[in-house]
């Protein structure tokens, strides 16, 4: 079983590549998302670190976001709660579909809680900084505030792009990237056939 590695910055299209590879995917924010909504144990935690701010079930993303706007280092107690718990589902994942050729994770923290082994094949997504921003105003609990917090968080870009074996470019249209990420994966897969 090939393990690939989705890594790049906060709004580049990782999930978007990700699902391209027609492969299993594990994706680490909708685990987050899910825990917040059906975790019991999740809440006693977080509402036992900052209780001024989680205050009911299901966990509320904006509670989360204010804990954080108002003190960085609830982000770190946030993250030492829900990190061991999405190893944990990820572990069951890949045990889930271990028969499988080629299954991909899509972990925005992957390189900084070193959640990857030597054996993954680690994936750069790459964008500009136009199309980040354009995603990113998209979305749901858009905050600029969080945003420059959550990026200081994640490793510089310049070294996730060493540690990637392959880069891809994402600034075409959807059609260009369904062709560009088959080429890959064919090549992903003739590379581990003939080692």
């Amino acid at each position: 079983m090939i393990k690939l590695g989705i890594i790049g910055g906060i709004g580049s299209g990782k999930s978007f590549i990700a699902k391209l590879f027609k492969s299993p995917v594990f994706n680490a924010d909708k685990e987050v998302n899910y825990l917040y909504k059906n975790s019991k144990n999740c809440f006693k935690k977080l509402k036992n670190q900052i209780p001024k701010f989680v205050k009911s079930f299901p966990i509320s993303k904006k509670e989360l976001i204010a804990a954080i706007d108002h003190n960085s280092a609830n982000l770190k107690k946030i993250s030492l709660i829900i990190h061991p718990l999405v190893r944990k589902k990820m572990n069951t994942f890949l045990k889930e579909n271990k028969k499988n050729k080629i299954v991909i994770l899509d972990v925005p923290l992957l390189v900084e809680n070193k959640l990857y082994e030597k054996d993954y094949i680690l994936v750069f997504v790459d964008s500009k900084k136009s199309k980040v921003l354009n995603r990113l105003k998209k979305r749901q609990n858009y905050n600029a505030n969080i945003l420059k917090k959550l990026r200081e968080n994640q490793v510089m870009l310049s070294k996730k792009r060493k540690l990637a074996k392959y880069i891809v470019d994402n600034n075409y249209s959807p059609n260009v990237m369904k062709k560009k990420i088959s080429a890959l994966k064919k090549t992903i897969l003739n590379e581990r056939n003939n080692t």
